[in-house]
């Protein structure tokens, strides 16, 4: 007997009680935040009070993760303390310029959540005595930039990752809003991650209204970036189609702001842009003059004169200062990117032996009266209200197909591709909602039939992006992110390279938490063209052989996963899917000859085009059946020949059609419970004797297993070998045939 319905039941119960102690929980949360709010698109420079006001809040900030890392150091614990207090004043800019619908950001070096969430803290948008004593101790305040209120809705994960997915946001608010744009901040690090490379050409290409913000401090994770990666990515970037802005320190407001400006009106211009803070670092550049501009003299002369450091000493100042404000850990970063001795690192920042009143007692943790004056007068104004709205649950209804358009839809009744069926719902659907279908392309759309729904679509609303699979996903994912209501979202390549290429594109759904406080899969649809052993008889791949395995993977994220076996059957799925918001994969074969199932009677097609979907279909029944074949896929014509050899020989047979995944609670055990013993058969890897089942025989026989009912499976189980050749003769190397089928049930049959 499995006991994995006990440890579901018990893992929902502790699940619970988690979002029981979490806040921010809702769909919709109401912020009465700080009133700083700077009209971008109509101020051409910083206002004095504004300098001032920024300059207080940034203390504020950088003062609650001081606060926040003592509290933990309590527990023997550290986090990412120096980065996160150099994102602090980058980020305080973005949020004063986000008004939160055309104008938003993120954050690609997510490991500096605890700047983050000090500078919501800062904003009212959360509290900060809240983020002190949660931070890393719970759902609402993580270890990597989350969801909040006035926060970014991209959750954070690997670097690099928020490049594409940035460009793709960019994209969609682009199509949706005039004078949009997204800021991106990012570290000096990941930029050079294949992810972040083909992000900016994607980013050039399809003229992306985006700004990346580099936070170049010049330290990596276990020593100075000069040691770990010494390349300037100016010209890199540059050379991909980016702007480069450069100024000398994110930590100069009024040069920050000024190269804000300048960001947003080339983002009108559907350039792409990357400031570049150069930091300082001519012959007048000493420590002495160091200590002289940011009021740390003293400080400095003793940190130097305990290291034999003269204060004369030229050196390179970084344009983003690790550890920013905390002034000995500071000095110590910027003696280690100039290998002075008493260098350290403060990537993994820590207030591991320290303490917070000294810390903060230093003279950069200090507010002038002025800024103090100019931000009372910003409280004065009264709050700002900001509404954060969650995601909408997975399949609340999206893009429904109007039943009038329906009724004129000519499917093929004999033979044909998949691919039609798919090609036919995907143009239905964008010719019926032409502004609220994206297709992000990698230049197969003549293979994976996404070219009679791109016919229907302006430019704004379909990209081109060649051969980067992997970029072209996340792009995907940001498009979903760049608007709450109804969309189709669509990217489509070969199973193959949404296996390996394009799975980080599933991986990102693994870390994007809504508000409800679970991590969901994105509304984006993943196309995976060419499922299975039959990739036609131009090459074998054996690539594309895990695709069930792959969607059963991030199941838990998904709406639905589905495996059309004829051409209706792929026009039903895609417009079930478009009709249902959230996350879903659709594995769709690539032949061009596979068989239209047939009712039972003989009456015609088994599936109409105004038919709804549905997970499983019974295809053949008999009479005092005891045994049942679950078919998944293409092959399901071949449970049907199979069932009609075996009901010749008396051994009366069902046969099912799973057309997709998940199936009800409840539903496939009852099918399964009905019969003496079962049979799947599926076109993909269902393991070895060494690895134990997998894929959907792996389900199927879980089942029969609690239940007492034997069970045997066809499908791949050796994926090394197979010829060059038709559909059916590939199926026949690796077994997958009615005879095999027949064989199982006489096998279980006795």
């Amino acid at each position: 007997m499995s006991n994995l319905g006990n440890l579901t039941e018990q893992q929902a119960v502790r699940n619970e009680a988690l979002l029981g102690d979490a806040q921010f929980l809702g769909d919709q949360i109401t912020s009465k935040a700080l009133a700083f709010q700077i009209d971008i698109a109509n101020t051409d420079a910083l206002s004095k009070a504004d300098d001032l006001a920024l300059g207080a809040l940034q203390v504020d900030a950088a003062t609650t993760a001081i606060r926040s890392l003592s509290s933990l150091a309590e527990i023997g614990e550290l986090d990412h303390l120096g980065g996160g207090l150099e994102l602090i004043p980058g980020l305080l800019m973005s949020l004063a310029v986000s008004d939160y619908e055309k104008i938003t950001y993120t954050i690609e070096h997510a490991h500096t959540s605890i700047g983050y969430f000090a500078a919501l803290a800062a904003y009212g948008f959360v509290d900060a005595d809240e983020v002190v004593t949660g931070f890393r101790r719970g759902l609402d305040f993580p270890g990597h930039v989350a969801w909040l209120p006035g926060g970014t809705q991209l959750n954070g994960g690997r670097l690099g990752v928020m490049v594409p997915v940035a460009v793709g946001q960019a994209l969609g608010k682009k199509a949706l809003h005039d004078h949009a744009w997204v800021i991106t901040h990012c570290g000096d690090a990941g930029w050079i991650s294949g992810q972040a490379l083909n992000g900016f050409n994607g980013a050039s290409t399809q003229g992306a209204p985006i700004t990346f913000v580099m936070h170049r401090n010049g330290i990596q994770l276990s020593s100075s970036t000069a040691n770990i990666m010494d390349v300037d990515p100016r010209p890199v970037v540059a050379s991909l189609g980016i702007e480069v802005l450069e100024i000398p320190s994110l930590h100069d407001n009024v040069a920050l702001y000024g190269a804000y400006r300048e960001a947003y009106q080339l983002a009108q211009a559907g350039k792409p842009s990357l400031i570049y803070p150069v930091g300082y670092s001519d012959e007048k550049t000493t420590l002495a003059a160091f200590g002289d501009r940011y009021g740390v003299t003293a400080e400095l002369e003793a940190f130097a004169g305990k290291n034999d450091v003269p204060m004369d000493k030229v050196v390179w100042v970084p344009g983003s200062l690790m550890s920013y404000r905390d002034v000995e850990p500071m000095f110590e970063c910027v003696f280690l990117v100039n290998d002075l001795p008493g260098g350290k690192n403060h990537h993994d920042g820590s207030m591991k032996g320290r303490d917070e009143k000294t810390v903060l007692s230093g003279p950069m943790f200090q507010v002038a009266d002025e800024q103090a004056a100019a931000l009372d007068a910003v409280r004065q104004k009264g709050p700002r209200q900001v509404v954060t709205t969650a995601r909408p649950a997975p399949g609340s209804e999206n893009l429904v197909i109007p039943a009038e358009k329906l009724s004129g839809v000519l499917l093929a009744e004999d033979k044909a591709s998949p691919r039609d069926g798919a090609s036919a719902a995907y143009a239905l659907v964008a010719e019926s909602f032409a502004d609220q279908v994206f297709v992000v392309s990698c230049d197969l759309d003549p293979s994976t039939k996404l070219s009679a729904a791109r016919s229907h679509l302006a430019a704004d609303h379909q990209f081109e992006m060649s051969i980067e699979e992997q970029v072209a996903t996340l792009m995907a994912n940001g498009l979903a992110m760049s608007s709450h209501s109804p969309q189709l979202n669509v990217v489509s390549t070969f199973a193959a390279f949404f296996e390996g290429i394009a799975r980080e594109g599933f991986d990102m759904w693994q870390y994007q938490r809504n508000l409800n406080g679970v991590n969901e899969g994105l509304n984006v649809v993943f196309h995976l063209s060419h499922v299975g052993a039959c990739t036609g008889r131009d090459h074998f791949s054996g690539w594309g052989l895990d695709w069930i395995n792959v969607a059963l993977t991030y199941l838990p994220y998904l709406h639905r996963f589905y495996a059309p076996s004829d051409t209706r059957s792929a026009f039903l799925a895609v417009k079930d899917m478009a009709a249902h918001y959230g996350g879903h994969v659709i594995g769709v074969p690539r032949d061009s000859d596979l068989p239209v199932l047939q009712k039972q009677d003989g009456s015609g097609p088994l599936w109409g085009p105004e038919d709804e979907w549905e997970a499983v279909t019974a295809y053949r029944q008999t009479d005092g059946a005891k045994h049942a074949i679950f078919a998944l896929g293409a092959p399901a014509y071949l449970g049907g020949h199979a069932a009609e050899a075996l009901n010749g020989k008396g051994v009366a047979t069902d046969v099912y059609v799973v057309n997709g995944l998940p199936i009800a609670e409840g539903v496939l055990s009852d099918l399964v419970g009905k019969y003496e013993g079962v049979v799947t058969i599926e076109d993909g890897k269902i393991g070895t004797p060494e690895t134990g089942l997998r894929g959907f025989a792996a389900l199927v026989g879980t089942a029969a297993s609690v239940q007492g009912v034997a069970h045997a499976h066809v499908g791949i189980t050796d994926p090394r070998i197979a010829p060059s050749v038709g559909m059916e003769e590939t199926w026949a190397h690796f077994g997958i045939t009615a005879e095999a089928v027949v064989e199982a049930v006489e096998t279980i049959n006795g």
